[in-house]
Parts: structure tokens; sequence; C-alpha cells
């Protein structure tokens, strides 16, 4: 299978949304314990640095993945959601799950 335009291929296309390590995990953490607030997510995510966090999540909110809603209004703070749009993944990260369950060792 070859394309010849990457805009046409929709595996580059959706790789080019959510094909980054933490992006994947981020929807992980969401599907595992639903809504998540930015400091739910910097602690889970062992490493990740604060502002590529806040990227990954302003990627998913413009692209319809995940929605923002604020539970306090002063001073400001919200939680973040998967949309119906983001639900959808559900059956990919499930089979990367699979994948990973079947052919990678677990450390230690």
């Amino acid at each position: 299978m070859e394309y010849q335009n990457q805009n046409h291929c929709p595996v580059a296309r959706t790789l080019d949304i959510i094909g980054e390590r933490w992006t994947l995990l981020i929807l992980r953490d969401m599907f595992l314990f639903g809504p998540r607030k930015f400091q739910d997510l910097q602690d889970s995510l062992q490493g990740i640095a604060p502002n590529t966090l806040s990227t990954r999540i302003k990627t998913l909110e413009a692209k319809g993945i995940i929605e923002r809603r604020l539970y306090t209004e002063h001073p400001p703070r919200a939680e973040y959601r998967l949309t119906r749009k983001g639900l959808a993944l559900a059956p990919a990260l499930k089979a990367l799950k699979a994948w990973g369950d079947k052919y990678t060792a677990e450390s230690g």
C-alpha cells in the first residue's frame, strides 16, 4: 500500500493527531480514570514536562478529542474529559494494550 500524498492516508492523518507517546498516555489515563485535572495527569505521567502536557492537551482539545470543563471559576480550574470522538478511540487503545500484553515483557 503506497500513498503519493500522506494527507490522503488515514493512518498518517491519525498519527499526526495521536501518534505521540505522551498523547497516547494521556488518552490511556482518561479511559482508565475518567475526567482528569491537569495536575492528575502531571502526577500520573512521570517525566512529562508541564509545557509538553499543556501542548498535548491543547492539541487534543483543538481536534475535538477531549473537552475542557471548568469546575471552579475563581480561580479558574478545569478538568478534561473525552468527547464522543475521543471515546471512539477505545478499540485502538485496547488493540495497543493487547499487543503490548502479548509481545512485550514487563520490566522488573
